[in-house]
């Protein structure tokens, strides 16, 4: 590996296919909302209040304040997404196995510092270099990688329950500006506001549930598919190099869990 040159060296950047998706989907129903005139019409926050606030706060019951937070980290890393193409980082983890086995494992304190971005790898090849045994590092990899996918399962889990409550939300809205007009038939001026919030609730929810939070969550488990599958591949460089194997058969174990179309071929 060349000097200067580090695995996931990419710095996280936006997610074109979030953000375009989000912003074409808005724009249509948008555009269909200023055709069909009186835009402002659709905007109402007592509407909004109950879907948003009550979606937030009937999900935080189901999980915890900490499950909360979290999960707002990991939709701001789905949107600020660092796309690492599996295939170059095949093929630069057996430049590292080959610098292992050519000249030594000690040898790798020089390529500590080009993956310091990396920190699951980085870390596992600091304890190898250390004398770690390499069974013994590659379970603590394994234990952190399963920590991980719950971490990022979890996070799905409440995208897609906050999902399903937000339609929930707009239905209740919906009730409250019912029972709202029919308590006020004799005042003719309450019947607009009160169908208003009865009709948007459930606008706002079925915009929040299908347009913002399903998507999201789908999103989070592919690029937690992705991370969790360059995780593993750090996780078969680590134990090979610790074990002083041939980089021909990292090589052929690395192309076993990459999907047919991402196999490398370095030695061929």
């Amino acid at each position: 590996m060349a000097e200067g040159e580090g695995i996931g060296s990419k710095k996280s950047s936006l997610d074109a296919a979030t953000v375009i998706g989000l912003i074409v989907a808005f724009t249509l129903v948008g555009a269909a909302i200023v055709l069909g005139g009186s835009p402002e019409t659709f905007i109402n926050p007592p509407s909004i209040l109950i879907v948003i606030g009550g979606t937030l706060g009937v999900t935080t019951v189901c999980f915890s304040i900490g499950d909360m937070m979290r999960t707002t980290q990991l939709i701001t890393k789905t949107v600020l997404y660092k796309n690492q193409d599996s295939s170059t980082i095949a093929v630069q983890t057996i430049r590292i196995a080959e610098v292992a086995r050519k000249q030594g494992v000690l040898q790798l304190q020089g390529v500590l510092e080009s993956i310091k971005r990396e920190q699951f790898f980085h870390k596992g090849l600091a304890m190898i270099v250390d004398g770690t045994p390499a069974d013994e590092v590659e379970n603590i990899m394994i234990g952190e990688l399963e920590a991980m996918a719950g971490r990022h399962h979890k996070g799905a889990n409440i995208l897609r329950k906050a999902a399903e409550f937000a339609p929930a939300m707009g239905l209740i809205g919906t009730l409250i500006g019912l029972v709202q007009m029919l308590g006020n038939l004799d005042d003719p001026s309450t019947i607009g506001p009160s169908m208003a919030v009865a009709l948007l609730t459930t606008f706002y929810g079925a915009v929040l549930s299908n347009m913002v939070l399903m998507p999201l969550a789908a999103k989070l488990e592919r690029n937690s598919d992705e991370e969790l599958l360059i995780n593993q591949l750090y996780i078969l460089t680590t134990a090979s190099i610790g074990r002083q194997e041939n980089p021909r058969r990292l090589e052929m174990m690395l192309n076993s869990i990459l999907p047919p179309n991402r196999r490398v071929q370095y030695f061929d």
